[in-house]
């Protein structure tokens, strides 16, 4: 998983409650297992019409928003199924960091795993940072210190601790059951001699 630190984005505001995860991915795209190719599908039903033309007042299809790597979003985002495609989505279409006053659980931390910041604040202060959005002007998120800059004004967000040590690292479910393999190959071996019936044909 790539590592997050800090990044520098116009941020994308799409000020709709309730987005759940069909909308970010919908169910027709969860047949690959592969982390690529699904951004072209993100919101696919508000970005494209029947035809498969691209709709022209969705933010995501104009410039500067196509490049977004941040993402302004109404509350309790990432609600519905718990489709890990969700985050894989925003990932693949360049998306790295979800702004949002509240968020599905399992979304929430479906990002963590993905390499993706989702932050919470509150109602007033996404109105705020969504003017930002509205000028194309640049606001910048710092993880390491907690806070997303923009003008000459700064915003504190809370992150869990292991969270945030996950991401600043790099570290997926996977990379983490790596950094114990010592103990767990010590234990193998322990068990190899203690009980090596378990081991045998």
């Amino acid at each position: 998983m790539k590592k997050f630190s800090s990044i520098k984005s116009i941020p994308a505001y799409l000020p709709i409650v309730n987005i759940d995860t069909d909308m970010i991915i919908p169910k027709q795209f969860l047949k690959t297992i592969k982390r690529t190719g699904l951004g072209k599908n993100l919101f696919f039903e508000m970005r494209y019409d029947q035809s498969g033309k691209e709709i022209n007042d969705f933010i995501l299809n104009n410039s500067p928003y196509d490049n977004s790597k941040i993402l302004i979003a109404g509350k309790n985002f990432g609600c519905g199924s718990s489709r890990e495609h969700a985050p894989w989505a925003l990932l693949d279409f360049g998306i790295t960091c979800v702004i949002s006053s509240s968020y599905a659980d399992i979304f929430y931390n479906n990002c963590f795993k993905n390499g993706i910041l989702p932050i919470t604040i509150s109602e007033d202060q996404i109105k705020e940072i969504s003017e930002y959005s509205k000028r194309k002007e640049e606001i910048s998120v710092n993880l390491p210190e907690q806070t997303i800059n923009f003008g000459n004004k700064e915003i504190q967000f809370e992150i869990d601790q292991f969270k945030k040590k996950c991401l600043i690292e790099g570290l997926d479910d996977i990379a983490l059951s790596l950094e114990k393999s010592d103990k767990i190959i010590s234990y193998e071996n322990k068990i190899k001699t203690s009980k090596p019936w378990i081991f045998s044909d």
